[in-house]
């Protein structure tokens, strides 16, 4: 370039701006944060609880790890992030703005085919694709191994649904039947919804099962004393004929009036969902699952939480009060966020996160496990990477780094909500007490999963072979879309993805220079693909509207398809400034 053509480039920013977003923005490597650092800041919080936690938590026997849920509630998504002594160890997205939730849903549907061989059924249930339905499914169900039968509630009718068979299902819905179903697992790829006719409400206590007489108890609950006064206190519960329930996990050590009003409350909601059934036409939904913040909120006590931060004041108060209907003492335990920096990145949970969905994860001492996440199964490698033996012994070496690979891709894989076969490559072990030591060692790692798996032995291969329940498409799969450059071939950001970032990085920036400068107006120059001024334009218009007024600044738009879907611009509109 010559000196005029460099001194043009200068003078004129607009030019080198519209030059940059032609290209996919720079790469950058995600810092990583030290589990020692995230630890040491996780104990200082924890010195910082209430005085009557510290006395509880002094009288019990196991030493305790200090466990944080962090809720960001935005305008277009609401994240939850569950920390171990600082170390993300749970994370669950979900897109706000009215988009149902499907998984748990229940609907009214009508059987549009049947599909002898592969006996299923399609289901139209209002849905882009019909729901899939099979035989097994319409069937009445055992309650699963994992939960001990401990009452049989039968009725005159179910006695009758029992004796159905396989080869009665064509002739008791043929093509057009109307069915109530739930949904199971949500739309992936190109398959619809799985659907059952067995349907479940989950409680806080308990979960009731409105078309199953079995009723039973969590096998997670192991104290013996404890399963015989719970098995008393079912015993004793008015359950209509033909229902059934089961005891959570969070049930243990509750005293009776919180199951029977937790079985008050679900009757409730189940004859709201019966009067559905007869009055609404087909197809439609008849119930969906309460959003993340709710849903995190039913099941948190499960887990021995300290502490719950919500950075959203209306938020704040909705979870008070429904955690005050469960346990009041609990309510002490929310509390409301209101720093001025965002709350993902107080915690560090943002880079932890940016490190989640890299392809490459490194291992404390060096190793690293390398991810490729496919429509068929999940692909895991276990490399030693820069990894040294402190005494020389490869053997030890490649036994330690197997250690720490088997739990971190445990760690992964609930991050990133990993489901279906997953294929490990760990190093090649010759001892067989190394590989029974590792397949072991996955085992413990992963029994705090909520989602069922099954794990095999590592083969004399050095691989290991597991399945995870899988209910909806991965974490990645939700925050991407296929390239329009590469035809599905690589991965960029989806414009809702990029719509919260530049609303997110647009707070932050009018943020800062109204605390630089308060008196004066600003007024700010956004250049972005026109894709995500689309979005900008329809779904999001109110939340930029909202935006100006709040902060009393001036936003304009440009766009050109030339621009890179994920790369935009904020300029200030007088000087040129590039204000990222």
């Amino acid at each position: 370039m010559s000196d005029h053509e460099h001194t043009t480039h200068l003078q004129d920013p607009s030019k080198r701006h519209e030059e940059e977003l032609k290209n996919p923005p720079v790469e950058v490597t995600p810092e990583g944060v030290s589990p020692e650092h995230l630890r040491r800041e996780a104990k200082e919080r924890a010195r910082k609880r209430p005085l009557i936690q510290k006395i509880i938590d002094s009288f019990r026997k196991e030493k305790k790890t200090f466990r944080e849920l962090i809720i960001n509630s935005e305008p277009l998504e609401t994240r939850v992030a569950l920390l171990v002594d600082g170390i993300l160890d749970k994370f669950d997205i979900e897109r706000g703005r009215g988009k149902e939730r499907i998984v748990g849903g229940i609907y009214k549907g009508r059987i549009k085919n049947l599909d002898p061989g592969l006996k299923a059924a399609f289901v139209d249930i209002g849905l882009p694709k019909n729901a899939f339905l099979h035989y097994w499914d319409i069937l009445p169900s055992a309650v699963d191994s994992s939960v001990e039968v401990v009452r049989i509630n039968k009725s005159s009718k179910a006695r009758k649904r029992d004796k159905v068979t396989l080869k009665d299902i064509p002739t008791l819905y043929p093509v057009g039947t109307e069915i109530v179903v739930q949904v199971t697992k949500g739309p992936i790829g190109t398959k619809g919804p799985r659907t059952t006719t067995n349907l479940a409400l989950p409680g806080r206590f308990i979960v009731l099962m409105p078309y199953t007489d079995q009723c039973g108890i969590s096998r997670k609950i192991e104290d013996n004393k404890e399963r015989a006064r719970l098995k008393k206190i079912i015993q004793s519960l008015t359950i209509p004929e033909g229902m059934g329930i089961i005891v959570r996990t969070a049930g243990e050590g509750k005293k009776a009036r919180y199951f029977v009003r937790d079985l008050h409350i679900l009757l409730k909601k189940w004859a709201e969902i019966a009067n559905r059934i007869e009055s609404d036409r087909s197809p439609c939904q008849l119930y969906s699952e309460p959003d993340l913040t709710e849903r995190t909120i039913r099941d948190f006590l499960t887990e021995d939480i300290d502490r719950v931060l919500i950075d959203d004041a209306d938020a704040h108060t909705r979870t008070q009060d429904l955690v005050a209907q469960i346990s009041t003492r609990s309510r002490s335990k929310i509390s409301l966020y209101t720093d001025s920096i965002p709350i993902f990145e107080r915690f560090n949970i943002e880079r932890q996160i940016e490190l989640t969905f890299q392809r490459q994860v490194p291992l404390p001492s060096g190793g690293q496990i390398v991810i490729e996440e496919t429509e068929a199964l999940i692909a895991i490698d276990v490399n030693t990477g820069s990894h040294k033996a402190r005494n020389g012994d490869e053997k030890d070496t490649i036994y330690q780094v197997n250690l720490e690979a088997a739990a971190e891709v445990a760690r992964q894989i609930r991050l990133r909500n990993i489901g279906g076969l997953i294929i490990i490559d760990f190093i090649d072990m010759k001892q067989r007490r190394h590989r029974n030591a590792i397949h072991q060692r996955m085992k413990e790692a992963m029994a705090g999963d909520k989602a069922k798996t099954h794990i095999l032995p590592i083969s004399p291969l050095g691989i290991m072979q597991m399945t995870r329940q899988r209910q909806q498409e991965s974490v990645s799969s939700g925050l991407y879309t296929d390239c329009p450059y590469c035809r599905g071939r690589g991965i960029v950001k989806s414009p809702t993805t990029v719509s919260v970032e530049l609303q997110r990085r647009l707070a932050s920036v009018v943020r800062r220079l109204r605390a630089r400068d308060p008196e004066r107006e600003f007024a700010l120059r956004i250049l972005v693909n026109p894709a995500i001024i689309e979005r900008l334009r329809t779904e999001d218009a109110d939340l930029l509207v909202s935006l100006e007024k709040d902060y009393h600044v001036t936003l304009t738009f440009r766009a050109d398809p030339n621009f890179h879907l994920e790369n935009y611009k904020i300029l200030d509109a007088r000087t040129g400034e590039d204000l990222r």
